[in-house]
């Protein structure tokens, strides 16, 4: 029945409708007395903000998700992570392969879709090297996290915070089971932030990054290859990928360590290698993470503008995280510098970028900036009357972490309006999918004749 029904819609809607579907099941769930605890009740915009938070690994959240939650919601919530973080598509996939189902031409497609390949050859191969590699890297994480929550917490609740915060972490979701204060009081502990920060990092790089190390690494096992020939050897995406992951860490490490330094509500009574340490997590948490060992809302103008860019900016193409993506923003600053430099094309590492890259990086950027001075302006309008002080900054700030998943707050989420709730929503779930995407979705069958006409050209005059 299912799959009578994909063969009427293309891929993008396939997996715009299958979000709004796994969304509203999971609002259900979290709206049953049996997923919040004794004397909690969940409204439906509650219910809709927190599924939709998951579901897009987020993290924003307008109850607190360890006292609201029972154990039940706490697991509904971590599943709906885990769809978000991987794809429903690649789930799914996985599902059928392990019942020994074919899977047919159209769902390879809608998997390739949804992780912006540009072949569905092999999609099936990906798929399991997905699952495996989610399972490897949180397994790992949830054990290491366990040997320090176990202690603490005891066993069974150990265990269960060693789980859910690797989840978390390597979907980039950013939701916490610590209370309100979230990671605030690990903010000194090298050891929880150091695991936390490579499962975030793994997980933003993306999949198809994962694929192309572990193709380069099998290929050099046993050569003595110096790294640059090893890095020589990876694909154009995953040299842009690595390159602009690492400088956006360290900038933004360096930037929050000087612009919060004398700030005594952050960084400014901590000790030197505390600074490091926070403004290191920081700088990682800010691209779609959403966990926080500092307090978001008494961050310096500087750390928030910084915070806003790169939340926008986000992971990497293929991966659990939001934003514009590093490639994407990478590809326009190429851009910029070869039109600076007078050159007749787009070239980086050795390789040619196209103009139709190009086109589609420019039309994310562009459509990203629209979207976020929507929700600020409309969020501008909406949470007037609320019982909160704010300042435009917050608001700006709070759909930049809405539209790039990533769930730092400075404090404004619990105190929303329903209608600033509604605006959040949409804001995470454009984000996750996509507004391209989101607009192929929603526009009509392109006609293919219309598309082979070209006009003549004409000169017009920019800049």
């Amino acid at each position: 029945m299912i799959r009578k029904i994909f063969t009427k819609l293309n891929p993008t809607q396939i997996i715009v409708i299958g979000f709004l579907i796994l969304n509203l099941i999971g609002t259900l769930l979290l709206m049953m007395p049996f997923s919040y605890a004794d004397g909690k009740e969940t409204s439906f915009t509650n219910a809709l903000f927190t599924s939709t938070s998951a579901l897009c690994v987020t993290g924003l959240s307008v109850v607190n998700t360890l006292e609201h939650w029972s154990l039940i919601g706490k697991c509904v919530i971590l599943f709906l992570i885990q769809i978000g973080g991987i794809g429903f598509m690649t789930i799914v996939t996985s599902i059928l392969v392990v019942l020994g189902k074919k899977v047919t031409l159209k769902e390879r497609i809608v998997l390739q879709e949804s992780f912006n390949l540009d072949t569905f050859q092999g999609m099936v191969s990906f798929a399991k090297k997905i699952i495996l590699g989610t399972i490897f890297f949180e397994g790992t994480g949830a054990f290491l996290l366990s040997i320090k929550f176990v202690p603490k917490y005891g066993f069974a609740s150990g265990i269960f915070k060693g789980i859910f915060h690797s989840i978390s972490a390597f979907c980039n979701a950013g939701f916490d089971i610590f209370g309100s204060d979230s990671l605030i009081s690990y903010s000194n502990d090298w050891y929880i932030n150091i695991i936390l920060a490579l499962l975030i990092i793994i997980g933003g790089l993306g999949f198809i990054v994962w694929v192309d190390l572990l193709k380069v690494i099998k290929n050099s096992f046993g050569k003595k290859l110096p790294l640059r020939k090893k890095f020589q050897n990876l694909s154009l995406h995953s040299k842009l990928v690595l390159t602009i992951s690492t400088t956006l860490i360290i900038f933004g490490w360096i930037y929050i360590f000087f612009s919060e330094y004398d700030n005594p509500a952050t960084l400014g009574n901590m000790s030197f290698g505390e600074k490091t340490l926070a403004s290191f997590f920081q700088s990682v948490t800010l691209r779609t993470a959403g966990f926080t060992t500092i307090n978001q809302g008494d961050l310096t103008y500087a750390s928030k503008l910084l915070g806003i860019a790169f939340m926008l900016i986000g992971g990497s193409s293929g991966s659990t995280a939001g934003g514009m993506k590093t490639v994407t923003i990478g590809v326009v600053i190429i851009a910029v510098i070869s039109v600076i430099r007078g050159n007749d094309s787009i070239s980086v590492f050795k390789k040619s970028i196209s103009f139709n890259t190009l086109q589609k990086a420019l039309t994310v950027v562009v459509m990203m900036i629209g979207f976020l001075l929507i929700l600020t302006i409309a969020l501008s309008f909406t949470e007037k009357g609320i019982n909160y002080n704010y300042e435009f900054m917050d608001l700006f700030y709070e759909a930049s972490s809405a539209l790039g998943t990533v769930g730092l707050s400075v404090g404004l989420t619990p105190y929303l309006s329903i209608a600033g709730k509604i605006i959040i929503c949409v804001g995470m779930f454009i984000g996750r999918l996509g507004p391209v995407t989101i607009a192929v979705a929603l526009a009509s069958k392109n006609n293919s004749v219309k598309n082979l006409l070209h006009y003549p050209e004409e000169k017009i005059f920019v800049g």
